[in-house]
């Protein structure tokens, strides 16, 4: 959705908010809900439209799909995580001694 159909959409909640502020120092306070509800849906629409829409994408022009369908292998001279010595790590600081903390001690 173009941003000035966005901006549009979000003006036209604040505007709701402004209605609703009036009505709620009129003394109707159930347009009042209403107003507020409809100004709510409204800004929760503009928000919900615009995450779709970035910026740093690339036009829709070419929609192809990805290129490359396989994930890439390893990359060779990355550290891969050793996931045993996290484990021994992790045992050796859980088995430890813990002191008493707090207003308790």
């Amino acid at each position: 959705m173009p941003r000035s159909e966005l901006r549009r959409l979000v003006l036209a909640a604040l505007i709701l908010y402004g209605v609703g502020v009036y009505a709620s120092l009129t003394h109707h306070a159930a347009l009042a809900g209403v107003v507020y509800v409809s100004g709510i849906a409204a800004c929760a629409l503009a928000a919900w439209l615009s995450r779709g829409s970035d910026s740093e994408d690339p036009p829709d022009g070419d929609d192809d799909g990805p290129t490359d369908r396989e994930p890439p292998p390893d990359p060779d001279g990355l550290p891969t995580f050793d996931w045993a010595a996290f484990e021994r790590q992790f045992r050796a600081y859980s088995d430890r001694p813990r002191e008493a903390s707090g207003a308790g001690r």
